[in-house]
């Protein structure tokens, strides 16, 4: 269920020079931030897990899902080129699955590795802020780049709804709106960090086993439907 070519491809698509740039740029940030709030303030726990989760989670990482997920695929059925991609003898659910597995490992890379590094440097590990935000990172790079990779197959506008998702719904009716924040990646997310920190720094308005349910849930969902929707295009273009 796994093809190198289309890995390399995928990978080569979303790594260019460009795209890179753009991935690069929120992470960068992050880290200078950690190290002018930490050359302000000092280590301070609070503060770590405001900038983590303020910041890391709740901007950089759904950002960074959306330029990952919606690039694994999107611009191929824009430009028409995912039609050489579905001539070849790939089974449709190998390919999707293919480019979802790079979409995760670039938004891990790209959010995750940034955000232990952030966490470190704002209060050195204290309370395990850095280790709940990073597993919070991983977790949720794997529901948005399913969300995100379902996205780009269905719409052209696949990265203005995904944006729309992760700054409108998420942050701003998820803070507004008790009942959005049950369907929100980033507070499935956060109910991972809370088990991992424990304590009161990391919070979360959903319970770890419903966050559990809806994270596999919604991944494994958008990426069948993903290969359906990408069946159809086939069938299509044969007809």
């Amino acid at each position: 269920m796994y093809d190198p070519t289309v890995a390399r491809l995928t990978y080569r698509a979303l790594l260019g020079r460009r795209r890179a740039l753009i991935l690069g740029a929120l992470p960068l940030l992050l880290i200078v931030i950690s190290v002018a709030v930490r050359a302000l303030t000092g280590a301070d726990d609070q503060t770590a897990a405001d900038v983590l989760g303020g910041f890391a989670l709740a901007t950089m990482v759904p950002i960074i899902g959306v330029i990952a997920g919606t690039g694994a695929i999107g611009p191929e059925i824009d430009d028409g080129s995912v039609v050489y991609l579905l001539s070849k003898p790939i089974k449709r659910p190998t390919i999707i699955l293919t480019k979802l597995i790079v979409a995760i490992g670039v938004t891990m890379v790209f959010s995750a590795v940034p955000t232990m590094i952030a966490g470190l440097i704002l209060n050195g590990n204290g309370q395990q802020i850095a280790v709940a935000y990073t597993v919070a990172a991983l977790v949720a790079s794997i529901a948005y780049s399913a969300l995100f990779l379902l996205l780009g197959t269905v719409s052209r506008h696949a990265v203005v709804f995904g944006l729309v998702y992760a700054l409108v719904w998420e942050a701003l009716f998820g803070s507004l709106v008790p009942g959005a924040r049950t369907l929100s990646v980033q507070q499935w997310s956060l109910a991972v960090a809370h088990k991992v920190a424990g304590g009161d720094l990391v919070t979360s308005d959903v319970g770890l086993t419903t966050a559990t349910v809806l994270l596999v849930a919604v991944t494994v969902l958008a990426t069948w439907y993903a290969g359906q929707k990408l069946r159809s295009l086939t069938l299509a273009g044969e007809e």
